[in-house]
């Protein structure tokens, strides 16, 4: 048996399966497309559940993967073993209703026994119990010994989520010889020992498990097998784990040079080596399809698995950040099977360093304040912090509450979940929720999917309006044959002009006409086998399956969307131009009044920037640039530098839209025919919208000039109001900003003299406790300023004194509390005084010893409030 590199083992599968006429498509990002119940694509059929249940047309009958996968649901186990990991590569090969058993018996065969060259009497399979085709299909027809095959049963050999498309199993086994095994006789595959390794699953998806529990026969049966890529690794190289496999070894051995030690030495550090290895290769990984380090869904994923690996590091004593030296060899490993490493590798590491550096900051300080907590929960005969706890750590230092707890595993500790859930008030179970338990739901079916051929042509970039006839009707999510005036329904046509929403486009409007009925479109998306839904209302007569009708989209709403459109391209390039090139596209909306433009960037774009960004769009409208849209084969668009929209699936076919030499982009969405029709653009916004994403939001066309009159009317009425011209606006503004500064310092100077005037009297009303002198009086419309002038000037004239203060101004207490050397010196602090007495009035503040302030909101308890001076200062007296 050779042994075979880990990409030599990919190149040989993807080769093997061409020559069995299979399309090879590439990896599926890790970010799950139009799939709600996954968190990140953890399998190689994943990505491919509606070919599967219809809903979408596969490239080919008969496809070939190797897919990129992450594992979240042994996150804790990674490293304390050394064969869990959380990424990995799924091989597999799929028929979509087009071969079935016996071709994927014999090819699966043919490929480890001819293709690897594993020896024959190395392999074991097991079938289903009942599963007497797939049996007789390996003895028969592949000759495989009949005593290494193993039927098992159902939880072993039998492939269902939910309802929906299932079938039995047969696994392939590698028999790692008796050194591995229990000492029993009939030790054999389903044995819980380690002796024989599965590396394939061929699933044979023939039955559809009906509501009431019963098998029913698909009428198109499929294939879907997985082989792991890393498993096969260890067969081919002799070895016992992941980690020692080349590729992956590769980046163990960098981890313990950075570190000095040697792997195998120590069980503890050993398990830190495992936790960085795999972890960056997930980190890089992610990255690259566009995840960011954030507090929830998949970007936590990231954070946490980022932070883990960092922690790990300072626990092997490498000193400062290190991540982004280990993803050279990632890159170098990987990047033959997956260019996008290299081509994003600037991005990748910005990504990590920063997050590695935010974390780096704090990870000493949490580490410390852990460490506080579980000494004094000891001292309390406690092993478990309290979820306030956990909050703080989370909140203030950026520890995930996953990290918190493998820290307390060694401790012995535990954390208060519960409480920590009631600390962030919406507590999400983060990746459990947003991974869902909803992948029984995603093998619904689309009505249409009923029908043999739903498809649509789409033929409307150049055309608005058409003939074509109707495909089919749904109404009340069910298939008809005719809609009357007043149904919601959704019409189906062999072609349309209408665009479906996709690529962050909206859907057109407008209408469908026949001979004896309108229909209203106010949608259009695309639904299942690659038909184009128009949804809508009929507004008269009535429509029936087979009748021709006439397609007529509203033209001002599709040229509004078109100049947004354009525009989002023509902003790519300038936002590249300035802020740099690791800015990529993160999402995208384009509606008829407005556009939204994601992308990945690390700080606010200033607004110098944005003025600039705006500038260069406009410049580029203004150069009058031709817009061309060319069909090419996917090679020759990336050659020509062609970049690809968000969240768009290419085919081997992609439409190239070229902008002059300012924009090349890949995208199936409506555009202009020069830049010069956008007419105007204009930046609205900038913000936030997750870490290391930022958001701008702009306008086009009429938009524009109706943005151009609002301001100019405000300005108009703001120049009305001031009493002056339009172009004198500023000054006048400026000029009664500064006569009203002057005008509050004058009043303030006027409250401070009358405050000052009322002392005497004040003063009068003072108590003596315990020999100290407490004055509290009670103000309105007093401003903070005057108030702690008043309350200075009154401790002042006191001898060993004590100043509680109030001002109630619009609803809303103001406190100002002060006290002399001789108070303080007796215990008094007027930070606690003031925190108490405002609690009264429910309130809240506190300050210095000398001088403190507080708010509160209930001026009924004002009078009250007051009164309790006494009694706190009476208790803070030694």
């Amino acid at each position: 048996m050779e042994k075979l590199g880990l990409n030599e083992i990919r190149k040989r599968f993807t080769e093997f399966f061409k020559t069995k006429e299979h399309y090879i498509a590439p990896s599926h990002s890790l970010v799950p497309s139009n799939d709600k119940s996954l968190l990140l694509i953890n399998s190689g059929m994943a990505p491919l559940k509606n070919y599967f249940s219809g809903v979408e047309t596969p490239p080919k009958n008969r496809m070939s993967t190797v897919q990129k996968c992450i594992r979240t649901g042994d996150i804790e186990n990674v490293g304390v073993t050394a064969r869990h990991a959380t990424f990995f590569e799924m091989m597999g090969n799929f028929s979509f209703g087009d071969y079935f058993k016996k071709e994927a018996i014999i090819w699966a065969w043919e490929f480890i026994t001819e293709w690897l060259e594993i020896p024959e009497d190395k392999i074991w399979v097991t079938v289903y119990e009942s599963d007497d085709e797939a049996h007789d299909m390996w003895r028969d027809i592949v000759g495989f010994p009949e005593e290494r095959i193993v039927r098992l049963g159902k939880d072993d050999n039998f492939w269902e989520i939910g309802l929906g498309p299932c079938g039995p199993c047969s696994e392939i086994y590698f028999d790692k010889g008796e050194k591995y095994g229990c000492g029993c006789e009939d030790c054999k595959p389903g044995c819980d020992c380690d002796r024989f390794l599965e590396f394939w699953n061929l699933v044979f998806t023939q039955f559809d498990k009906q509501e009431d529990g019963s098998y029913a026969d698909l009428e198109h049966k499929n294939i879907d097998t997985g082989m792991g890529l890393e498993r096969m690794a260890c067969i081919m190289q002799d070895v016992d784990t992941i980690f020692e496999v080349d590729t992956i070894d590769r980046v163990l051995q960098k981890v313990t040079s950075i570190a000095g030690i040697k792997y195998g030495d120590d069980p503890v550090s050993d398990k830190s080596v495992r936790i960085i290895t795999d972890h960056v290769r997930s980190v890089a990984f992610m990255v690259t399809d566009g995840i960011l380090p954030s507090n929830e869904g998949r970007g936590y994923v990231l954070r946490r698995l980022l932070r883990r690996a960092a922690r790990h590091g300072k626990l092997l004593g490498i000193e400062g950040e290190f991540l982004n030296s280990l993803l050279d060899i990632v890159i170098e490993t990987c990047s033959d099977a997956y260019p996008e490493l290299a081509e994003k590798e600037s991005y990748i590491r910005k990504v990590i360093g920063i997050e590695e550096e935010k974390f780096a900051e704090t990870l000493q300080q949490g580490l410390d304040i852990l460490k506080s907590y579980t000494e004094e929960n000891k001292k309390n005969g406690l092993k478990e912090i309290s979820g306030e706890q956990a909050f703080k750590l989370y909140d203030t230092y950026g520890f995930p509450l996953d990290l918190t707890k493998e820290i307390l595993m060694d401790e012995d500790f535990t954390v208060d979940e519960e409480g920590f859930a009631k600390e962030m008030q919406i507590q999400k179970d983060r990746a459990r929720a947003a991974r869902g338990n909803r992948e029984g739901d995603a093998w619904k079916e689309d009505p249409l999917t009923s029908i043999k051929d739903a498809s649509s042509e789409f033929d409307g970039y150049k055309n608005l309006e058409m003939g074509s006839s109707i495909k089919a009707l749904v109404s009340e999510n069910s298939i008809v044959h005719s809609i009357e005036e007043g149904d919601e329904a959704i019409i189906v046509l062999d072609k349309t002009t209408f665009y479906p929403n996709g690529g962050g486009q909206i859907g057109d409007s407008g209408q469908i006409a026949s001979s004896g009925g309108v229909f209203e479109v106010r949608d259009t998306v695309k639904g299942a086998g690659s038909s184009i839904k128009h949804i809508g209302k009929v507004v008269s007569g009535s429509f029936k399956t087979g009748e021709n009708v006439a397609t007529s989209v509203d033209k001002s709403k599709r040229m509004d969307a078109a100049r947004n459109h354009t525009a989002t391209h023509l902003l790519h390039s300038a936002l590249k131009t300035v802020l740099g090139e690791h800015v990529n596209q993160a999402g995208s909306l384009v509606e008829a009044d407005r556009l939204r433009f994601d992308i990945t960037h690390f700080e606010p774009i200033t607004k110098e920037e944005l003025d600039k960004i705006e500038k260069m769009v406009n410049e580029f409208i203004l150069e009058s640039n031709p817009i061309s849209a060319t069909v090419m084969n996917i090679n020759e668009a990336k050659k020509m530098g062609a970049t690809a929209l968000f969240g768009e699936k290419y085919g081997d076919s992609v439409r190239v839209v070229s902008m002059g030499n300012v924009s090349t982009e890949l995208c199936g969405g409506t555009h202009l025919e020069n830049t010069s029709q956008v007419g105007l653009f204009k930046i609205i916004s900038e913000g936030g919208v997750a870490a290391g994403v930022r958001r701008v939001e702009a306008i086009t066309g009429r938009m524009v000039y109706n943005y151009i009159i609002e301001k100019d009317n405000i300005i108009s009425s703001v120049a009305e109001a001031l009493k002056t011209k339009e172009d004198n606006v500023l000054n006048k503004a400026e000029t009664i900003i500064e006569e009203n500064k002057e005008l509050e310092k004058e009043l303030h100077n006027i409250k401070a003299k009358m405050s000052m005037q009322n002392a005497d009297s004040v003063l009068d009303s003072k108590q003596e406790i315990d020999g100290v002198n407490l004055v509290t009086n009670k103000y309105e419309g007093m401003d903070m300023d005057t108030l702690r002038e008043a309350a200075d000037s009154l401790r002042d004239k006191l001898e060993n004194g004590v100043v509680v203060l109030a001002n109630v101004n619009e609803g809303k207490i103001n406190f100002v509390a002060t006290a002399s050397k001789e108070a303080i010196s007796k215990g008094v602090h007027a930070g606690n005084l003031v925190r108490e007495v405002s609690k009264i009035a429910g309130g809240k503040g506190g300050g210095r010893p000398n001088m403190a302030q507080a708010g509160a909101s209930d001026p009924s308890k004002l009078d009250e409030a007051l009164s309790i001076a006494v009694d706190v200062l009476k208790s803070q007296i030694k």
